[in-house]
């Protein structure tokens, strides 16, 4: 930030002072002050200072007064950068409320989210003026500093139990009344819905197999599902195109085969079957974005934007692994995918609604006399796992073992359910439509 700038830069010094001495003053308010402020919110240099030396003196558990601040900071060569003693003492005089310190708190984060916009705003026209960087470059290295910014513009403190117990009770009388109705939105599928209870607001959904398996067409199928009974729902696709994908759609609601559909190999009948759906089709809130690559800042600025707008119930994104994030910051594969599920999670919960993530498994289950995935197949990154509230896991016989007797018959195994059961889910797949129903199947040893 240069100095014309940083003259000009929005402040608030004199409120920073009546903090900290409302602090030194009465140490019952040093939690408060640790919990809702850092030192960058302060504007003041000799603010910054005092701030690190009250904090070093709580974690070592020792009282915070005008001597062992003094004394904290004459060791730490602090006092003479601050002005001395003198400046310590000038923050004792008594000109503010103690009630108020909350409030003085948010008018100093206030601005230092201001002049942290202020030096983002700078650095965008030196970046463009420098040239060195392509817009989109710069777009993705900026959304992010403006995610982390308003990440902690908007946190939130512990909460008392009571306060959160009326609302669960409203939460628990109105699953009463439902009478055995859904929780959750519809996958379409009814032992699926009956083992989920639908897919939840807030959660994390994983979907994992390996290629070619049906990750996709069940994704999207789930997706489509949902927007039948109503909901809004986004797709993110960074492995194929919109047409692609409308393709899959209109092969699974119209029931011509995909492969003629891509070919233009239609007869008349299906000509007819397509015209009469069409308007139905259209007429779906399904949104697909089709970014190559998507950074999770782009696809959560995008997710946030249709929120907003026309409101949004399910995401489903094809797939994780695909996606990339903006920060420099990571050493690894791994370590950029475990970001990104994290912040799929954040996301879920920002909006509560749920996310469905599809993902790719790794080749460890082929090495397996036993075929069906484990949950210790995800690929590139345990923390996958960890961040899920459901992790579902999709194995077809007919993949590996050509002379089955059950070629059509798709296993959902419910590896992971937070707030329920694991178990296995059978479905029946359509595989000319890409499309998937509910079948009576039973394995012999489960029958």
């Amino acid at each position: 930030m240069d100095q014309e700038i940083k003259g000009n830069a929005p402040q608030a010094v004199e409120v920073e002072k009546s903090i900290l001495g409302l602090v030194i003053v009465n140490n019952n308010l040093i939690n408060i002050l640790l919990e809702r402020m850092r030192s960058d919110y302060f504007y003041d240099p000799r603010n910054k200072i005092i701030f690190d030396a009250i904090r070093d003196l709580n974690f070592l558990n020792k009282p915070v007064d005008y001597t062992t601040i003094a004394n904290e900071l004459e060791k730490s060569k602090g006092l003479e950068s601050i002005g001395g003693t003198s400046y310590i003492y000038n923050l004792l005089e008594p000109s503010y409320y103690a009630a108020n310190i909350e409030v003085y708190m948010e008018i100093v984060k206030e601005k230092a989210i201001l002049r942290n916009l202020l030096g983002l705003g700078h650095e965008v026209v030196s970046d463009v003026f420098n040239g060195q960087d392509d817009s989109e470059s710069i777009i993705g290295k900026f959304s992010e500093k403006l995610f982390r910014m308003s990440e902690y513009s908007t946190e939130e403190g512990l909460t008392k139990l009571e306060q959160i117990v009326p609302s669960t009770y409203q939460y628990m009388i109105e699953m009463k009344d439902n009478d055995g109705e859904l929780t959750g939105i519809t996958t379409g599928f009814k032992d699926l819905d009956r083992q989920l209870s639908g897919l939840q607001n807030s959660d994390l959904i994983l979907l994992a197999a390996r290629p070619s398996v049906g990750k996709t067409a069940l994704g999207i199928n789930m997706g489509i599902n949902a927007a039948k009974a109503g909901k809004r729902v986004a797709v993110f696709s960074l492995e194929m195109s919109k047409r692609q994908i409308s393709q899959r759609i209109i092969s699974m609601l119209t029931m011509v085969e995909l492969q003629n559909i891509i070919s233009g190999n239609i007869t008349e009948e299906d000509w007819q079957v397509l015209f009469t759906k069409v308007e139905e089709i259209k007429d779906l809130d399904v949104y697909i974005d089709d970014t190559a690559s998507i950074s999770l800042t782009e696809l959560r600025a995008k997710a946030k934007r249709k929120k907003q707008e026309v409101g949004l119930d399910l995401i489903v994104i094809d797939y994780l692994q695909l996606m990339t994030t903006d920060s420099k910051r990571v050493e690894n594969r791994q370590q950029e995918i475990s970001n990104i599920s994290r912040g799929l999670k954040a996301l879920a919960k920002e909006l509560n609604i749920p996310v469905l993530a599809l993902s790719q498994l790794s080749r460890k289950s082929e090495e397996r006399t036993n075929k069906r995935p484990m949950l210790s197949d995800l690929r590139e990154s345990g923390a996958i796992e960890q961040d899920a509230d459901v992790v579902m896991m999709l194995y077809r016989d007919d993949y590996y073992n050509e002379d089955t007797e059950h070629p059509d018959v798709l296993e959902v195994i419910v590896g992971k359910h937070r707030n329920g059961p694991t178990g296995t889910v059978y479905l029946h797949f359509n595989k000319p439509y890409t499309s998937f129903m509910d079948t009576e199947y039973v394995p012999e040893d489960n029958s």
